[in-house]
């Protein structure tokens, strides 16, 4: 028993010893750290601009797929899929999970969470936007500056690197959208808008007002709202109509603080069914319009649609952008997506052909998501831990997304499979259909119809043959 208890204690001395490490600078990259945020050199050296190079390519720093200048259906590849990087997957991310220590230990890090590391960390994201050749970033406020001792302090940390961010971008780069982070501080453990505390209710909106005014600064083009704690765990103790009318409310005084600003981006709404909750509000596409439909807000909100935050309601991403889109909601699409044998949020790349090409079926019957777009909420792997890792997975993540596009773009232009699901529904183009889908159909019509019709004839919904036109677009 002693020597197991030794064992144990080394063991937890070890990991302490990895996790509070200092971070070093590798020699063979070339960079080192200065007195300051400035870094000398390349953040990323070795590593060119990524160009098209068509599929024949072997380059893994090249595009395969994705020729942002390129026309598909009368709209440039970049106009139709609007691609951003995600700041806290990209330049936070650590590679620890509740079970193991950090792995990744970016060149450009100190160990800090300083100032100077914040400015450091957002001169990186710019080389790594533009060395991709894309123009929109998102971004969580605490992932950007360092929490300080008060509120205030923490909105001068803000203030101080989005100004260099605000320099950084130039004339062309542009937040994609910009958010709060209210989950991770213990102050959010009952939620944000949802809490039991009246005082952690205003503090969250304090920090949402002034994401929304640093979105606005930098020129964003959306706001999001991810309710990661605004759920509950047990309904025993939670009064459920209360929180979603806080929750309402906290959503009116956004729409009231945009336009009080002049901030003309659209604000939108990410649903997830749970994690870290065990249930959230907004748990799916459908359940989230129902909540917009009753508080009176579905003018004033879009969905933000993540395909690993489907997966987990038990929908598959297209479902849920087809329940958004005909619902007028859909806004914006976080790329990513779930390991089927995992049960939880794994925010992995999309690098499957046939979703994506479904996925882009949806944007192009939506008609493109502007000024939504694509972001790449997706991680790298716990064990992919090379800077190249990062440019490789946004270009296998890019390419997956734009041969959707071209796949997508062939079976409308073929017209095989809309003439397919046409015909199924064929018999509602009739007068009597006409009449049923104009709503002047009443049960006593029906029934006479149906006495005169007898018993009805039901075709094959032939899904079979669906399947093979989607695949023979593959």
């Amino acid at each position: 028993m002693a020597g197991r208890i030794l064992l144990l204690l080394l063991c937890i001395n070890v990991v302490s010893l990895i996790v509070n490490a200092a971070q070093t600078c590798p020699a063979d990259l070339g960079g080192k750290f200065a007195e300051d945020d400035e870094w000398e050199g390349e953040f990323f050296p070795g590593i060119p601009k990524i160009k098209y190079e068509g599929p024949s390519s072997k380059n893994p720093l090249a595009y395969k797929w994705y020729n942002p200048e390129e026309e598909i259906l009368g709209k440039k590849m970049k106009d139709w899929l609007r691609f951003s990087v995600s700041f806290w997957h990209t330049f936070r991310g650590t590679g620890a999970d509740p079970f193991g220590a950090p792995t990744k230990f970016w060149p450009w890090e100190d160990g800090t969470n300083s100032i100077a590391m914040a400015k450091r960390r957002m001169r990186a994201n710019f080389e790594f936007i533009k060395k991709l050749g894309i123009d929109r970033w998102c971004f969580h406020d605490r992932d950007i500056a360092p929490d300080g001792k008060t509120l205030e302090e923490t909105n001068s940390n803000l203030d101080e690197v989005v100004a260099l961010a605000k320099e950084l971008q130039g004339d062309k780069i542009r937040p994609l959208w910009g958010t709060a982070q209210l989950f991770m501080h213990p102050r959010y453990m009952h939620g944000g808008a949802t809490s039991s505390e009246v005082g952690v209710y205003a503090y969250a909106a304090a920090q949402v007002k002034k994401a929304m005014e640093l979105t606005h600064y930098l020129g964003g083009e959306n706001y999001v709202f991810w309710g990661g704690r605004e759920g509950y765990q047990s309904l025993l103790n939670t009064d459920m109509e209360r929180e979603l009318d806080h929750l309402a409310r906290f959503l009116e005084a956004a729409v009231a603080y945009k336009k009080k600003i002049g901030f003309n981006g659209t604000l939108l709404i990410e649903p997830k069914p749970q994690e870290p909750t065990k249930h959230q509000y907004d748990w799916d596409a459908a359940t989230t319009a129902n909540f917009l439909r009753k508080y009176g807000l579905l003018g004033e909100f879009k969905l933000n649609i993540e395909c690993n935050h489907a997966t987990l309601s038990g929908h598959s991403c297209h479902h849920d952008l087809e329940t958004a889109r005909i619902n007028g909601l859909l806004g914006n699409i976080d790329a990513n997506t779930g390991d089927p044998q995992i049960g939880w949020d794994t925010d992995q790349f999309l690098t499957d052909i046939g979703e994506a090409t479904m996925v882009m079926l949806s944007v192009i019957r939506n008609g493109g998501l502007a000024p939504g777009g694509f972001n790449f909420d997706a991680k790298l792997r716990r064990e992919s831990t090379d800077v190249e890792d990062l440019f490789i997975a946004h270009i296998s993540g890019m390419d997956t997304l734009a041969r959707g596009l071209r796949n997508a773009a062939k079976l409308i232009e073929d017209g095989s499979l809309a003439e397919l699901v046409r015909k199924r529904y064929s018999s509602f183009d009739t007068e009597i259909g006409a009449q049923i889908e104009a709503g002047i159909a009443d049960f006593e019509m029906l029934e006479k119809k149906a006495m005169e019709w007898g018993e009805p004839k039901v075709a094959s919904a032939k899904q079979e043959l669906a399947e093979m036109i989607f695949q023979s677009a593959l």
